[in-house]
């Protein structure tokens, strides 16, 4: 299987970034577990701080990958133009936060792309990758 790991905004700070909510290790890190975890399945890992460049992985993925474990971070609470670039695309993406959005401020409630993803996990660290990674495997 072919499956694109992406990752919005400030994902690129994991590690470093308030590791009481996010862990100590770095995403580059997790993701050489990931291969060593999946070794018969190809895992390809993008992350951008910009919509326009999330949009444009979509987009170039969304036709020929089996399917997408899609990260959005703050987008998850703002963007409709990644819920239509999900929805325009073939590619089934699965949704994961790595905290648990319900325990998070009010405005994190809201995810405008969850009813267009296969599933949605929240709150499981890093591990929420690999069980979505396990489910488009099943």
């Amino acid at each position: 299987m072919r499956i694109l790991i992406l990752n919005g905004p400030n994902l690129n700070l994991l590690g470093k970034r308030e590791p009481e909510i996010y862990g100590s290790k770095s995403f580059e890190d997790y993701f050489k577990d990931l291969e060593k975890r999946f070794p018969n399945h190809e895992l390809e890992y993008f992350q951008s701080n910009h919509e326009g460049a999330l949009i444009d992985k979509l987009h170039e993925v969304g036709f020929n990958y089996d399917g997408v474990v899609f990260n959005p971070g703050a987008y998850t609470h703002t963007s409709i133009a990644l819920r239509d670039a999900i929805s325009g695309i073939e590619t089934p993406v699965f949704e994961v936060h790595i905290s648990n959005l319900s325990e998070r401020e009010d405005f994190r409630q809201i995810s405008y792309v969850s009813d267009v993803c296969k599933g949605s996990l929240n709150g499981m660290g890093l591990e929420g990758y690999a069980i979505a990674i396990e489910e488009f495997i099943a």
